[in-house]
């Protein structure tokens, strides 16, 4: 009955996505679709379909009434993952049946596109297992408490009830996640010792809470009151008092039966783990480690960098930026006789820079971020013609999580528009964001950064399903990084001591180069990395442990954010140099958003057929 329900939902959304018609039937299962958009969708859409927890992320099906995908968790079987891979030649072969002659401009990049994501995964699948997927910063354990917090929207009893049968499903799915794990276990891939130390800490504070204080508890509880608010401005009522105390007695019930038992699986299993666990911190431990990482910088940079080539680089940027940051506070008046570090903490040191660690503090921080964002929304008319539909909030991250969580991070909004884009700050360390780089994070995470290019990207009209969602990294964190720049460049920093932060935000992406590659392919350990971080950053010691730490069972990611910045800086600066006095800042941004992310070879040429289109047509 499901899968019946799941193919009358994929046709019903095809049907949206293709506008109507005749051949709606044939698109959805013909081995060749019309269209070379139907068959790339279609496959996008079964395997969003097979993925409740997808659908519901997507947030597509609530606006027309759909909620029964709410009621399940995904299937994390390894027999369901081999799944996926076992599709990905038959996916290819339906990809390539395409010729490039029949297909428009925009469909054969949607092809290159995608024929360079499916070979590369092709290549990757030998290190498909080369991964810590339960860690201190992400995995299941602390994945779906903020997935049921942040995107199960409970508006009715109805939402009530599904956000209860997820609960009883945790257990399932933790003991699925486990297969993987073991599996990992018996292949040599085993975490580093402080990576089973930071899990077993957060699960076994997890599980130590009392019910009634529990994230998943009190979500809930705060979405069944903000929802019988609204609905008594209008005269009705969702959520009688009775109600509440019913489905939270259902919530305390399923906790103790599903929830907890599900995580003393996962602390029983880590603490077994432990004993076989080391202190090497690198990929290159692991068997085929070497190969393994080289792989994930191609990934994450869309590059063919080494790691010399990137570790090198990093130590010029470094250089290059601490000397900028050292001239304006000379400017200022400190002494930077003595070099970067010692400035640096002097600036540090300042406590007009801080809020009260308080929680009236906190609360003042997420107001300001706000203020920030709105500012400068108001101000980026002259920069950027296109501009997300999507709003965009500031919340803080979730406080169970924060301890061991990046400074901030984004969640794009939902595709009907029912959720904004949401910017989420940390606030566990009052002194690790001082005032002076709160413009420049609120900028990456927001606006115009990541919620620009990614909001625009989803609202693109005519990219298929995948070209909205396109997991380059390299261009998503190029471009927000980018975007602290023409902030500056716009003049939302002109006080001396914002640019100070931005430009430590800069060195910080430029010194994870140097780190990420120190770890993986130089074998430094944690500690080293601290320390070379702590010495070149001036960040505060608890955001340079996490950020190590995130580096270490994260390969290669922290790599893309300098790569893809350079190199749209050399892209604008290509199309600048050729276009002269034609050149558009808002043109060429909109032609670097409206496209998706991409490769960054394939970036540079879609800027390139648009500035010698600009040329040979100079009226348009």
């Amino acid at each position: 009955m499901i899968k019946k329900t799941f193919k009358w939902l994929g046709a019903l959304l095809l049907l949206a996505l293709l506008g109507g018609g005749a051949f709606i039937a044939h698109e959805w299962y013909g081995d060749k679709p019309v269209r070379f958009k139907s068959y790339v969708d279609r496959t996008m859409v079964k395997m969003a379909f097979d993925s409740p927890e997808t659908l519901t992320s997507l947030g597509f099906l609530e606006s027309i009434g759909i909620k029964g995908h709410n009621a399940n968790l995904d299937d994390a079987s390894l027999a369901k993952d081999n799944e996926l891979y076992d599709m990905l030649p038959q996916i290819r072969q339906g990809v390539a049946q395409y010729a490039d002659e029949d297909l428009d401009k925009s469909d054969r990049m949607s092809k290159e596109i995608a024929l360079y994501l499916l070979d590369y995964a092709a290549v990757a699948t030998q290190f498909r297992f080369h991964s810590y997927p339960v860690n201190q910063l992400f995995g299941i354990q602390n994945g779906f408490p903020s997935f049921m917090d942040a995107q199960h929207q409970v508006n009715t009893v109805e939402d009530a009830k599904n956000y209860i049968s997820r609960l009883s499903q945790v257990k399932r799915q933790f003991s699925q996640s486990l297969e993987g794990l073991k599996l990992r276990e018996e292949k040599g891939i085993i975490p580093p010792r402080f990576v089973i130390d930071r899990v077993l800490d957060e699960m076994q504070t997890f599980v130590a809470q009392p019910i009634d204080q529990n994230i998943l508890y009190v979500s809930l509880q705060d979405k069944m009151i903000k929802a019988e608010q609204t609905a008594q401005t209008n005269n009705k009522s969702v959520f009688s008092a009775q109600e509440q105390a019913q489905i939270l007695s259902q919530v305390s019930t399923q906790m103790q039966a599903s929830v907890h038992p599900a995580y003393q699986l996962f602390i029983d299993y880590f603490t077994s783990l432990k004993a076989k666990s080391t202190t090497d911190d690198g990929f290159w431990k692991l068997p085929d480690g070497d190969k393994a990482y080289a792989s994930l910088l191609k990934f994450f940079t869309t590059t063919e960098y080494t790691a010399d080539f990137i570790h090198q680089t990093g130590l010029t940027e470094v250089a290059r930026i601490q000397g900028e940051i050292l001239t304006i506070l000379a400017s200022e008046g400190f002494d930077i006789s003595q070099g970067f570090t010692p400035a640096i903490d002097t600036l540090k040191a300042q406590p007009q820079f801080y809020y009260p660690d308080t929680d009236e503090g906190r609360a003042q921080i997420l107001a300001d971020y706000q203020t920030i964002l709105d500012e400068v929304s108001a101000g980026l008319n002259d920069a950027f013609n296109v501009r997300p539909k999507a709003g965009m909030k500031v919340r803080r991250i979730p406080e169970f999580k924060e301890k061991t969580a990046p400074g901030a991070y984004y969640q794009q909004p939902a595709i009907d528009g029912s959720r904004p884009g949401l910017f989420f700050a940390n606030l566990y360390d009052i002194k690790a964001t001082p005032k002076y780089s709160m413009r420049t994070l609120a900028y990456h995470e927001g606006i115009p950064g990541h919620h620009f290019q990614i909001a625009i990207g989803m609202e693109a009209e005519g990219l298929p399903l995948f070209r909205k969602m396109s997991p380059f990294t390299a261009y998503t964190e190029g471009w927000a990084l980018y975007a602290e720049q023409v902030a500056w460049e716009l003049g939302f920093q002109k006080d001396p001591y914002d640019n100070i932060g931005r430009l430590q935000a800069e060195l910080f992406r430029a010194v994870r180069l140097v780190v990420d590659t120190g770890i993986h392919h130089k074998r430094w350990t944690r500690e080293q990395a601290i320390n070379y971080m702590l010495a070149n950053t001036g960040m505060a010691e608890s955001d340079v442990t996490s950020e190590i730490e995130r580096y270490i069972v994260m390969p290669g990611q922290a790599t893309s954010y300098k790569v893809g910045m350079m190199k749209i800086l050399e892209i604008r600066a290509a199309a600048k140099q050729r276009l002269g006095e034609q050149f558009s800042l808002s043109e060429f941004h909109d032609v670097v958003l409206t496209n998706g992310a991409v490769p960054l070879d394939i970036l540079a040429r879609i800027v390139d057929d648009y500035v010698t289109e600009k040329l040979n047509n100079p009226a348009k």
